[in-house]
């Protein structure tokens, strides 16, 4: 696995390459990184800034907080439909 690279390191890369004053293979030399992590710095950066479709961070967080939040309401959906179809049971004459 990639190791992680500080946020503050990130957007420094991405700043040097967004200026175009060198390739980005020579970039990504320079800075001890490879090609295809300053590539993805770059498509994620462009995303965040709005330049290209896609889902941002805050998006992410928010998508993973309501299915989060989903899976709980169907659980806890699950438990009262279950205790409903018991008492119902326990509530029937002759037993």
């Amino acid at each position: 696995m990639a190791k992680p690279y500080p946020q503050e390191f990130r957007d420094d890369v991405v700043a040097v390459a967004r200026k175009g004053q060198a390739p980005l293979a020579q970039i990504a030399k320079d800075f001890g990184i490879s090609e295809g992590s300053l590539t993805n710095w770059l498509k994620k950066a462009d995303i965040e800034d709005g330049k290209r479709p896609g889902l941002t961070e805050a998006d992410r967080a928010e998508l993973r907080e309501a299915k989060k939040r989903i899976r709980l309401l169907e659980q806890e959906n699950e438990v009262l439909r279950r205790a409903a179809a018991y008492l119902s049971q326990a509530n029937l004459p002759g037993k």
